[in-house]
């Protein structure tokens, strides 16, 4: 017999959004582990909100708004509108985030006013921290084999946003730019002062843009540091540089290091034996004075075995690229763009750690 066509809603309702997600939804490990670094982070929470006048209007909970952010990565949410918007119908992101069925939604306003207080406060950081602790107590690094690469962010900012620092163009058409010589040091962009013209090959344009810079373990190929700056020709061996020498001397002995041609530097491979870290960079035949890596580095076979396993290192940029919202960030300013790229590398941590635990449970 043919059912009708309609319903009746009860008045009340006892199923909890608890029953709507099944137990072996990838979320639930994440929100687990999430919930583990927002308790730790209790403390810093209650100091941030310290200045606020007494008596006013509870805020909306940090671990909300963090849980929310994180939710915005995963799922490839564009924009804090599109993102609020799938909260208030999305039984999956209200469970998430923390937010029964009849609470009302914050207004997309809350993400920046409240972002400058996260970066003050390091909050994001230590959430990507947390995550790194929690793949060194479940044995998921090896803590003394890395590798360390770059990739370009492409700012919020276009080319026509690019005009002369003293002004003398400021009477010109935004587009009238063509065939005119451009350089950081007489152009910035009037959208994001702090954005700088850079390109990784000559075989793109240069555009307004940002450097992510990222240190991961060979075993796994987890990030255990991350660090977002401006676009600058020196500035991926110099970020290196100052992550291998942190890594060593958490470490307490020696470490290696693999990275592709562009590490082939004198300066970067010096800096690296004044930190007792071995080198493992692949070698420039190309360059004018030939590489510095030598024999010395190349004849033993941990060299071959590092040269395979930095490669593992595009994987996190190419999940922050296409799952997470790092090709064009929507933010203006480092400090926003570094926020960004943090929270991106935590969730694309938290993501490795969900498939790991599948793949090799605890204890085993």
């Amino acid at each position: 017999m043919r059912g009708a066509d309609g319903y009746n809603e009860s008045l009340f309702s006892t199923v909890r959004l608890e029953e709507f997600v099944p137990a072996n939804h990838p979320l639930r490990p994440i929100r687990q582990w999430m919930n583990e670094a927002l308790s730790q982070l209790d403390g810093k929470f209650s100091a941030m909100y310290e200045a606020d006048v007494k008596g006013g209007r509870p805020s909306i909970a940090p671990e909300k708004l963090m849980r929310a952010m994180l939710l915005q990565v995963l799922y490839s949410v564009r924009s804090e509108r599109q993102l609020v918007e799938q909260i208030s119908y999305n039984l999956l992101f209200r469970w998430f985030v923390g937010l029964a069925i009849e609470d009302a939604v914050w207004n997309h306003s809350v993400f920046s006013k409240n972002r400058d207080r996260l970066i003050e406060h390091d909050v994001v950081t230590d959430l990507f921290n947390a995550t790194v602790e929690t793949a060194r107590s479940r044995g998921l690094l090896s803590g003394e084999h890395f590798s360390v690469d770059g990739t370009l962010i492409q700012a919020w900012a276009s080319h026509k946003s690019v005009r002369r620092k003293d002004g003398s163009d400021d009477d010109r058409p935004p587009e009238d730019w063509r065939g005119e010589p451009r350089s950081n040091d007489t152009h910035e962009s009037k959208s994001d002062p702090e954005a700088r013209l850079y390109r990784k090959s000559d075989a793109a344009p240069a555009l307004p843009s940002y450097l992510g810079h990222v240190m991961t373990d060979n075993r796994h190929g987890l990030v255990v540091d991350v660090q977002a700056s401006q676009s600058d020709g020196r500035a991926e061996r110099e970020v290196a540089a100052q992550m291998v020498g942190d890594a060593a001397r958490a470490a307490g002995r020696r470490i290696t290091v693999g990275a592709d041609k562009a590490y082939d530097t004198r300066g970067f491979v010096k800096a690296c034996r004044e930190n007792e870290v071995t080198p493992h960079v692949a070698q420039n035949l190309g360059r004018r004075g030939g590489s510095a890596i030598d024999g010395r580095t190349t004849r033993h076979g941990g060299y071959a075995v590092s040269q395979r396993r930095r490669k593992c290192i595009e994987q996190c940029f190419g999940w922050g690229k296409v799952v997470g919202t790092m090709r064009q960030v929507m933010l203006r300013g480092l400090d926003k763009v570094d926020q960004l790229f943090t929270l991106t590398m935590a969730a694309y941590n938290l993501t490795r750690l969900r498939s790991l635990a599948v793949v090799r449970p605890q204890g085993a």
